[in-house]
Parts: structure tokens; sequence; C-alpha cells
């Protein structure tokens, strides 16, 4: 019997603070639970909510589960283990999906491993596994040079970026195409 590839894919935010640019990995999360018709339920002994559900591809169907803690951002990483666990997932299966001031708006970049580049949220998710060696998705808020990087961050999202990351958004799509490359390898 061949086993279709498994994705844990979290998205990193600030639950308290939704529609900002730093809780965008969680808008992400809840566009694609949307698009893949995955109900997410909130589940106390991770600290947030998941769900699980088949991808239909040609030629291989594969496996995700979302999820998005509740706790605040740069202290996320034991629930993110907490996940990692519960769904029998390995630290190469997972995807974290978190936002970047180093790539421009609308941009997309995947990763596999490497250090966290300054940004808290994947601090805390690195010592929480005792691993970088796991797959990132980078996703580009910009930069505003003219406002602190902190403030920045927690600024609503515009229109246009939560139509972008929306359900059926052409960012998503991006995210998707992502997803299914790390999936097939």
């Amino acid at each position: 019997m061949i086993l279709s590839p498994r994705l844990l894919l979290v998205g990193l935010g600030n639950f308290p603070l939704p529609a900002t640019r730093h809780s965008v990995g969680h808008l992400i999360i809840d566009s694609l639970a949307t698009r893949l018709g995955i109900p997410l339920a909130y589940d106390a002994s991770v600290h947030g909510h998941h769900g699980k559900g088949q991808v239909t591809h040609p030629t291989t169907p594969y496996e995700v589960t979302l999820y998005k803690s509740k706790s605040l951002m740069n202290v996320s990483g034991p629930s993110v283990q907490k996940i990692l666990r519960k769904s029998s997932h390995t630290p190469q299966s997972l995807v974290l999906i978190h936002d970047s001031l180093g790539h421009k708006l609308d941009v997309v970049s995947w990763r596999l491993g490497g250090s966290a580049n300054g940004h808290n949220g994947v601090k805390s998710v690195i010592s929480a596994l005792g691993t970088p060696d796991f797959h990132r998705l980078r996703i580009g808020i910009g930069r505003n040079e003219g406002i602190d990087a902190a403030e920045y961050v927690l600024q609503k999202l515009s229109n246009h970026e939560r139509t972008f990351w929306a359900p059926y958004g052409q960012g998503l799509d991006t995210v998707l195409k992502d997803v299914e490359r790390i999936a097939l390898g």
C-alpha cells in the first residue's frame, strides 16, 4: 500500500489581532480551510484551531492538516510542537506560513530550513522543535521605511492584501502551488 503525502500547514499570527500583517499566516489558514472545504475546530489540547482533509491532485492526492495557534506568535513554538505530535507529523512535513518584512508585498517565498532571520515566531518554533529543518512559506508584507517595523506589522491589512490572500485570491493560488510542490517532492 502506498501512503499519500501528508503535510501540516501552520499559519503564524496573533489571535487577538486578526487581519493585521503580522497575522497574515492565520488569514491564509482560514482561506485554505474555506477553499479546501476543511472545517477548523478549537482543540484545547493543542491550544488552537485545526482540521484535516484531502487535496485532490491528478497524480497524487495528499493529506493536509491546517492549524493556527491561539498563543501569541512569539511564543507559538510549544503549541506547534503539540499539534505536530498529536497529528503524528515529523518536522520535515511541517510548512510554517508567516509574514516577512524582507520580502516584497504579495510575494510568497518557499524555503527549507535555515535561520529565523530575526522572526521571533519562527525562533520559537525552531526552539520548541529543536530543529530548523522544516518548510517555510514566507509571505511578503513589504516594509514602510517611514514607520517603525513593530508598528507596521500590527497595522490592518489593506483591502488589496485581504483580497489577494482571500480563498479565491491570486496569493492563495501561489500558496497552493508551493504546498503542492512540497507535497509531491
